[in-house]
């Protein structure tokens, strides 16, 4: 306890707190990781209820089909990438490492797999768009192909940066377990 009338502490000017208040790096690492896991698995949510409001358009029949076009094959297991992002999402607030890996794989086999697919499905397509200037399939007036195939673009780039950073968190969670385990 300290008085107001007792001695004072010398030879301290304040700067002596950096060694005793830092915060691990790979605490700050994880943190950092997860907000841009949390980013990247809201624009893939969006992306993905496109798809699924596309799919459920065309069966349900709720506009026509000149208007809407019925998906292409790639889509249906597409629709499964919503499980990779629920068991990463699922891994954030306890560092559960075996969801996190179960999530990685999921995803190059439900997320990366499919729009690899898509993109060799949709090729002849258009490859005829492109030399004939004719599209048989639109989404709203513009046509499915050129529309399918930007959703890609910004779909793999929004798994590759999942996984990228889904295997940095894991390696700094890892890192962690390792440390505690020394001590």
């Amino acid at each position: 306890m300290t008085s107001r009338a007792g001695p004072r502490a010398t030879g301290s000017d304040g700067s002596d707190f950096k060694h005793r208040e830092k915060v691990a790096s790979h605490y700050q690492m994880s943190a950092s990781l997860k907000s841009e896991i949390k980013k990247l698995t809201v624009v893939h949510l969006l992306l993905w209820a496109l798809i699924a409001a596309q799919v459920t358009v065309a069966h349900l029949k709720l506009l026509s089909h000149d208007v809407v076009a019925m998906p292409y094959q790639w889509e249906y297991p597409y629709l499964l990438s919503l499980l990779p992002s629920l068991l990463g999402a699922m891994a954030m607030p306890k560092n559960n490492i075996s969801y996190l890996v179960i999530s990685m794989i999921s995803a190059g086999l439900f997320s990366v797999a499919p729009l690899i697919f898509g993109a060799m499905e949709m090729f002849p397509v258009a490859q005829q768009l492109y030399r004939h200037g004719k599209a048989y399939r639109f989404i709203f007036g513009f046509s499915a192909v050129s529309v399918m195939y930007l959703l890609m673009v910004v779909a793999i780039q929004v798994h590759a940066w999942q996984i990228y950073y889904s295997k940095k968190l894991l390696d700094a969670w890892f890192n962690s377990t390792q440390e505690k385990k020394k001590k």
